[in-house]
């Protein structure tokens, strides 16, 4: 009866997030950058974008949309690839970070003892060192290129969620609808995945939307600074190469890579928000 509930609950979670019709817009936008990641991916969408297709610097136009760059290369078709780039970067990092967290926060909230004071030293420590620092060095140990773009911002971004996990665990173990299935005897995996966990999903699911977002921004960062992707446009590659030509009255390709930014993050936040909201009424209008 209890699944039959919850399974209701979250079907009118969602059905009132459709209905909201600035939600489905930004429902709409970030379908469609997923759209444009996936068939980027997979070569049937800006396949050939290192190919001349205009003059140098061809202002937006009805043949090459975005404009072109410094050696007549479609902006559009980079920008496609810059979406494919923070898509994955985005997702990854939030799956891997999210999980390691939430595993690492549930064990050291429920259990304590030394595996609690292990999991806090550990967070402790990381949390320290300044997360451009951190991204720094293990992209300088690692190399350049996407493995170390993933490995970096998963090592930077996990503390916050297990840290925030760990306190709603610990609160939640002492309350009253823990301790009666401890009563009728719960297993701690019943008591952990059954009861506690659901009732910290809208914290989880509003950290991922933070580590997306901030795995993007820093993504963008590593990208201008060098130490990102290579041999395959990005945004930050775009923005660090557009940043001397803004100057000279060129605008196209700093705009519509920044924009392209903007627009995710905006609607994915706003997204997140209206989906914690829904989930859980309790955070409604804070």
């Amino acid at each position: 009866m209890s699944d039959a509930l919850n399974q209701s609950f979250v079907r009118k979670a969602f059905t009132a997030l459709v209905r909201n019709k600035f939600i489905l817009i930004c429902l709409l936008i970030l379908l469609g950058y997923i759209l444009v990641a996936m068939l980027t991916k997979l070569g049937w969408l800006a396949n050939n974008w290192n190919l001349e297709v205009g003059a140098s610097h061809e202002m937006p136009n009805w043949v090459n949309y975005f404009g072109t760059d410094i050696l007549g290369r479609s902006v559009l078709a980079k920008v496609m690839h810059g979406c494919e780039v923070a898509m994955s970067v985005g997702f990854v990092v939030a799956f891997f970070a999210i999980i390691i967290g939430v595993v690492l926060g549930v064990l050291a909230g429920y259990f304590g003892g030394i595996i609690d004071e292990f999991v806090v030293w550990l967070y402790t420590v990381i949390a320290a060192i300044p997360t451009m620092i951190l991204l720094m060095v293990v992209a300088f140990m690692m190399g350049k290129g996407m493995q170390s773009i993933y490995v970096a911002l998963i090592v930077a971004e996990w503390t916050e969620t297990c840290r925030l996990v760990r306190g709603e665990v610990m609160r939640h173990k002492s309350r009253e609808y823990v301790q009666a299935a401890s009563a009728i005897g719960a297993s701690n995996f019943r008591k952990l995945f059954i009861h506690i966990l659901p009732n910290i999903m809208p914290l989880i699911i509003f950290q991922f939307s933070l580590v997306f977002q901030t795995s993007i921004k820093y993504e963008v960062i590593l990208s201008y600074l060098g130490l990102g992707v290579q041999n395959k446009p990005s945004w930050g590659i775009m923005i660090s190469d557009a940043k001397t030509e803004l100057l000279r009255g060129i605008w196209w390709e700093l705009f519509f890579a920044t924009m392209a930014m903007f627009l995710l993050v905006l609607a994915f936040n706003i997204i997140t928000d209206a989906l914690r909201d829904a989930l859980d009424p309790k955070l409604k209008g804070r």
